[in-house]
């Protein structure tokens, strides 16, 4: 296995610590394959496949290392487990706000196995980078199944199926996590669930306990106050994977061209949203690109963090961590404007094929904006 340094990511919102400098894996020697996650977590430990220090003997990489621990937490329900692979003052950060330590995690598990006892936690993808020195980063696709059979914060047990897909981003360093990015697509679950997602994201926006990420964070939007013009994104080599990301994201909701999609994207990609919502070709990719945008005019983001491995012959698979501030002034997403300004963030894995991307996996915080739309106390007046 060959690897590549490059530099990854500028900073966090919420004050969570900058990645720095990772190493990308330039193939695919170390993913996901069959056999992973498999119901044996006290198997007969198997052959380092990378340098790991102070991971238990059991894991033979970080793939097999994230897939099988979220198996043994989730599916054998040793929640415990928890413990020995969290740091005590983990940040969590998630679809309804940001988190801190251990205990909050324990806690937040064990409500979730409880209303959802059979759900399994199929893992469908894992893009990582980093090493034993550096600690590694992990983007962690899974599919989840199961039935809600169990009482749980939106309602008693509905007995209904659940079938969804979540992404997890974690900071790893020596078997303990200390910072994990993940979206549970909750829109989603509490739609498939025959709730009413509006009349919960208000009452989730009414809650006291309810802290959205805030604006801390310089945005985007701070140059359209300014009256600032969107600087051009430089060209760069299609090889060059982080620049092409940053382009994208920088064209297309800071400049408002969508003609990057165009020059990014395959014209057959396929297209996975939040809310599962789904498409196939660019105009699918153009249409979540314009809702966002008509949604919230002033609309803004920048790209926190990009890792990838692969390389021009083979292809790349890239995680991109992204962040964004704006105003509910248009008609789009969520119906009459509210004027309230609203913060999202999300996570990407985008699949890039002789220099396009050919499918996209995309989700963000959409649970927690409609929260802080739809909360009750009166909203600014639009002007």
């Amino acid at each position: 296995m060959t690897e590549e340094t490059k530099a990854s990511g500028t900073g966090s919102p919420g004050g969570a610590m900058a990645p720095g400098k990772r190493t990308m894996p330039a193939d695919f020697e170390i993913s996901l394959r069959p056999g992973y996650g498999a119901d044996a977590p006290n198997r007969t430990p198997g052959t380092r496949r990378q340098p790991m220090r102070g991971f238990e003997d059991t894991y033979t990489d970080i793939v097999d290392y994230i897939v099988r621990i979220t198996h043994r937490i989730w599916e054998d329900q040793d929640v415990g487990y928890i413990y020995d692979t969290y740091s005590p003052g983990c940040r969590l950060y998630d679809d309804s706000g940001p988190a801190f330590g251990v205990e909050q995690l324990v806690s937040g598990t064990m409500q979730s196995i409880n209303a959802f006892p059979d759900c399994r936690h199929y893992a469908d993808d894992v893009i990582w980078a980093g090493n034993e020195d550096e600690g590694f980063v992990t983007s962690h696709r899974a599919i989840n199944i199961g039935h809600h059979t169990g009482p749980w914060r939106w309602s008693p047990p509905t007995g209904k199926r659940l079938h969804t897909w979540v992404i997890a981003n974690c900071v790893v360093r020596e078997n303990e996590i200390y910072e994990e990015w993940v979206l549970y697509n909750l829109a989603a679950k509490l739609q498939q669930l025959g709730l009413d997602v509006p009349a919960a994201a208000r009452a989730f926006g009414n809650d006291a306990a309810f802290v959205p990420l805030t604006d801390r964070v310089s945005t985007e939007p701070d140059r359209l106050t300014g009256g600032r013009k969107p600087a051009l994104y430089p060209a760069a080599d299609e090889a060059d994977i982080e620049h092409l990301v940053r382009a994208l994201f920088h064209d297309t909701y800071n400049r408002r061209d969508l003609t990057a999609i165009d020059r990014a994207y395959d014209p057959s990609v396929r297209w996975h949203g939040t809310t599962n919502r789904t498409g196939h070709g660019r105009g699918d990719v153009r249409a979540q690109a314009r809702n966002l945008l008509a949604t919230f005019p002033d609309l803004g983001v920048r790209v926190d963090e990009v890792y990838w491995q692969g390389n021009p012959a083979d292809g790349f698979s890239a995680s991109v961590r992204w962040s964004g501030t704006g105003t509910h002034r248009g008609y789009g997403l969520y119906g009459r404007p509210t004027g309230r300004r609203a913060y999202l963030w999300g996570i990407a894995q985008l699949y890039f094929v002789n220099g396009r991307i050919v499918e996209e996996w995309n989700l963000f915080n959409e649970f927690d904006v409609l929260a802080q739309l739809l909360r009750d106390d009166p909203p600014p007046r639009l002007t």
